[in-house]
Parts: C-alpha cells; sequence; structure tokens
C-alpha cells in the first residue's frame, strides 16, 4: 500500500460524510464521552505530570531518541510522572527514561492503522479512538511541556499548548522546544508573526528554544517551584478507584 493510499485511515471517511442520522450522532457523542471518562479514571491518581511529544520514527541510536531518555530520567529525578503519546520513537524514549529510573511512566495512545503503537516502557497505558480527546488528556494532567522534533502531529500537539497559554486556559506553564537546528526556523516564522501583530509578544516569553536538557529543566523548575498546585486527592472506594505510587514530596533542588 502506497503513502497517498493510506493517508485517510478507513474510519475517518466517516468525517467526510456529513450530518449522520441523530441516533448515529448521539452514538458519537456517548462514544466520545465514554472515552473522556475512561481517561479521567484511569489518570486522575498519576500525580502531577511533564509531557513529552515527539516524532514516532526516531530509532534508538538517533540522538534525539537519547535525549528524550534523558528527559525522562531528569523528569523522575525531579518527582513528576512523565507523559507521552506512549508510542515508539521520541515517546518511547521518554517513557523508557523515567520507567528505567523508577519513576512514573504514562502512555495516552491513539488508534492508528500504521507506526503508533504501544510502547513497553509505561506504568499505565490508554488507548484513545480520537485525537481531540488524547490532546486534552496529554494536556489536562501537565505543569510543562517538552516539544521534541516531530511531524505535523507534533506541530498540532505544539500549537495547541500554545493557543491555550494565548489564550489564558493555561498560564504560567513552560514550553521547552527541543532542537535548535530543528526548530530556529519555526521560531523566525513566530517571531515574525509578533512583527505583524498577530500574536503578542507575551504569548511566546515561556517558549524555550534549547539543546541543553539540564537547560530545558531549569527553565521548567523556575516556572513549576510558584505554579506547582495541587490538590490532594482522595480514593473513593465504591468508584473502584486504584492510586497510583507516585513521590509525594517534590524535588526541586539544581541536580
Amino acid at each position: 500500500m502506497s503513502a497517498t493510499e493510506r493517508i485517510i485511515p478507513p474510519k475517518e471517511s466517516v468525517y467526510l460524510e456529513g450530518p449522520k442520522s441523530r441516533s448515529s450522532e448521539l452514538s458519537f457523542a456517548f462514544r466520545v464521552f465514554r472515552q473522556f471518562i475512561k481517561g479521567f479514571r484511569m489518570l486522575h491518581f498519576v500525580g502531577p505530570c511533564i509531557t513529552v511529544f515527539g516524532s514516532a520514527r526516531f530509532k534508538e541510536d538517533h540522538p534525539y531518541y537519547i535525549k528524550a531518555e534523558e528527559f525522562g530520567k531528569a523528569i523522575s529525578a525531579m518527582g513528576f510522572t512523565t507523559m507521552t503519546g506512549g508510542g515508539p520513537g521520541i515517546m518511547e524514549a521518554a517513557n523508557k527514561g523515567a520507567f528505567e529510573s523508577n519513576g512514573i511512566s504514562i502512555g495516552c495512545n491513539i488508534q492508528l492503522p500504521f507506526e503508533q503503537k504501544p510502547n513497553p516502557f509505561v506504568n499505565r497505558s490508554i488507548t484513545f479512538e480520537h485525537f481531540f480527546v488524547r490532546k486534552v488528556l496529554l494536556i489536562k494532567y501537565s505543569y510543562a511541556f517538552i516539544i521534541m522534533p516531530g511531524g505535523v502531529g507534533t506541530m498540532d500537539e505544539f500549537f495547541e499548548t500554545l493557543t491555550l497559554v494565548q489564550t489564558k486556559s493555561i498560564t504560567q506553564f513552560p514550553i521547552v522546544l527541543f532542537g535548535v537546528s530543528f526548530y530556529q526556523p519555526l521560531i523566525d516564522y513566530l517571531n515574525f508573526m509578533v512583527e505583524q501583530k498577530t500574536i503578542s509578544p507575551d504569548d511566546l516569553k515561556l517558549v524555550l528554544l534549547t539543546d541543553s536538557v539540564p537547560e530545558a529543566m531549569d527553565h521548567i523548575r523556575k516556572y513549576i517551584t510558584t505554579n506547582y498546585k495541587i490538590k490532594p486527592r482522595t480514593k473513593l472506594w465504591w468508584l473502584f478507584e486504584k492510586r497510583m505510587r507516585y513521590k509525594p514530596l517534590f524535588n526541586f533542588s539544581r541536580k
């Protein structure tokens, strides 16, 4: 099968058909609701997270894969949960770094006909049918976002996060663009948008472009120390809830 033949998975054709019957639309709404509830239940006790986005196509010997492993280890050392899209490549590397450092590693996967399959380095994994549900969960539980090099999906996740910052839906949540040579043209264009007054300079103040894992973690730490707020979550036995193991105290020291 050629690349062009598999651009639109079979299930996506339903979006091109316009309105369905009322019963079909209601059924779709219930399926989406069920996915959200499943995600909320599974992730309620995972602890505060840092989400790592990036390409599924990098192999173990790629420099960006190795750096993503370092991020997983650094996030674990800070006492936070590492959350990714749960697939291969950058996602696997970040999960692996956390998992092998005895940190908490979470994967929010997506049903795709190619590329995406759950990686083995997660303490907890959940698979979604729809991208928009998955993106909500990847952002909802995180206090910072690391954008490793990636493709269209990674750009979608980056701009979704940046839009939430711009519209004040999330505030003081740092964003790291990792890979200067990869992302410098994107930063240049964002600065062009500032010049054209289509975005505000303040929209970019939380974004750091770097090639250094320690610098990235310092940027994240600077905001998390003042922005970290979380209420204790009580396990309700009648909902059959299970609390995950995670460190109750978070290490903000410079290491």
